[in-house]
């Protein structure tokens, strides 16, 4: 079996492969002061209501985009899996080709996505993930990755309003039944959840403009199946994009 590991800065996802087929998959919170020992306490429990162990993982593929829990993951692998990672980096073999400026610094998330999409789907291919941050990579038909945009995710933007305008409360991310809301709350989840439909829709014509008129619009992420069907652009929803993703980069590389 492989494990797949997801670092991003709100959760870690897992996922394991038995073969091609994911058979599990899970979300943990990001948290910096957890131990390597904790993490493998978090990942055996996980694991035992699946009925997997840890002697069933016979490989290992780690993205991230928060540095500082790098080296846990790989020494609660080393310490309790006793496996050496893989861990995701510009150098890997993708089956696409980085034509950033600077493809050192391109997050890890990024490349696993484009890079699985574009097997699943071809170019030109524009990813949208919703996830802390919102992001959007496009990727010409020759499956050259040649950047994107990045906007504060949702999250984000709806805590920012509540800190930020006193007498703003903190409201649950949700489909509000009509755009003019008939209180606070209601109002807030409007302008949040339309206006985050209404700018994917935005970003993606001006991106199609630049890329191809053609392109598929893909889009992962935790909220992806909650905005994508109220969006003009989204064609495809792939929530474990990413886990795939690592997937493919590990029967590459490994």
């Amino acid at each position: 079996m492989l494990l797949t590991i997801d670092i991003g800065n709100t959760n870690v996802v897992l996922g394991v492969f038995d073969r091609e087929r994911l058979i599990e998959n899970w979300r943990v919170g990001t948290n910096t002061q957890i131990t390597p020992d904790e993490y493998a306490m978090i990942f055996k429990d996980l694991f035992g209501f699946a009925g997997i162990e840890f002697k069933q993982i016979h490989g290992m593929i780690i993205s991230t985009v928060v540095p500082p829990l790098l080296p846990v993951m790989v020494e609660m692998s080393r310490k309790y899996i006793r496996i050496e990672p893989m861990v995701v980096t510009h150098e890997l073999k993708t089956g696409i080709t980085i034509r950033t400026d600077n493809p050192k610094e391109m997050g890890a998330d990024r490349i696993v996505n484009a890079a699985a999409a574009y097997k699943l789907y071809g170019g030109p291919l524009i990813i949208v993930d919703f996830g802390t941050a919102t992001t959007f990579c496009a990727i010409t038909k020759n499956g050259d990755y040649l950047g994107g945009a990045i906007c504060p995710g949702m999250k984000i933007s709806a805590e920012a309003l509540f800190q930020r305008a006193s007498k703003l409360p903190r409201v649950e991310l949700v489909r509000p039944a009509t755009v003019i809301g008939a209180d606070t709350i209601s109002a807030m989840q409007a302008g949040i959840f339309y206006g985050y439909a209404g700018l994917v829709d935005g970003i993606v014509e001006r991106v199609k403009k630049e890329l191809s008129p053609d392109a598929r619009v893909v889009a992962t992420g935790g909220l992806a199946e909650l905005v994508a069907p109220e969006t003009k652009s989204i064609q495809e929803i792939k929530p474990q994009l990413t886990l795939e993703g690592l997937h493919l980069l590990f029967d590459l590389n490994h």
